[in-house]
């Protein structure tokens, strides 16, 4: 399993949020380009970016997004407000190994489909999750759909993975919703990575007893609930 740190983006700083809400934002970095060199220097291989101004048509990271994958610091995954073909084909060109879809993604199947097969095993799918229900639009709308529904649709394309962030958890450090991510594990057809929730290196070790691919932490890494030199080399790959 890869450890992957966050990089979320507003208002060209680099931020954590607490449970998915955008009032409740605790961490503020003005520098996000220092802070994903930090990471890369500590031995992360890949770096998880995602623009929420975008995420909530409230505005664009696009220029820092560019400066950061110019100085390809390590593999990354960009996201946020990539809801039309010609958008995620920009970010790929720029230099993002994985563009990441959520909102439109889920919401037209029939695009995702067009755009996983021009794009094989480059596009990750970004379900966003609480309570078992998709919530899209940068986490303001619930669809009422089960997540584990929307996996089983999905097991025909060629994602390069699926991304699950339990939103109920973000930020809280309370641990990973485990036994939702082993149910999502157990349904889906491509390598699952998980989110939201990760407060320990133990955390981390029971996502990998269940057969999650890759973890995404955010608000542990920046607090140092877990120290980032104890995890890089136990998971790297």
């Amino acid at each position: 399993m890869i450890a992957i740190p966050a990089v979320d983006l507003r208002e060209g700083a680099c931020v954590q949020l607490v449970g998915g809400e955008y009032a409740d934002e605790r961490i503020r970095l003005e520098d996000p380009i220092g802070v994903a060199r930090e990471w890369a220097r500590l031995g992360f291989r890949r770096l998880h970016v995602v623009d929420l101004d975008a995420a909530l048509s409230r505005g664009s990271n696009a220029e820092v997004i560019r400066d950061l994958l110019r100085e390809r610091l390590a593999e990354v995954q960009v996201g946020g407000g990539l809801r039309s073909t010609d958008a995620v084909r920009d970010m790929l060109d720029d230099g993002a190994r994985f563009a990441i879809v959520g909102t439109r993604a889920l919401e037209d199947l029939d695009w995702l489909a067009d755009l996983a097969h021009a794009y094989p095993g480059e596009i990750i799918v970004a379900a966003d999750v609480r309570e078992r229900k998709i919530t899209t639009q940068g986490w303001q709308r619930t669809l009422p759909r089960d997540v584990i529904d929307v996996v089983e649709e999905l097991n025909a394309l060629p994602l390069a993975a699926l991304l699950v962030t339990a939103v109920h958890r973000e930020g809280q450090l309370q641990g990973s919703d485990l036994p939702l991510m082993e149910d999502v594990v157990e349904a889906a057809g491509c390598p699952v990575f998980a989110a939201g929730g990760v407060g320990s290196i133990a955390d981390l070790r029971a996502l990998q007893d269940r057969g999650v691919a890759g973890a995404v932490i955010g608000m542990a890494l920046y607090t140092g609930a877990i120290d980032p030199r104890y995890i890089v080399d136990e998971f790297a790959t």
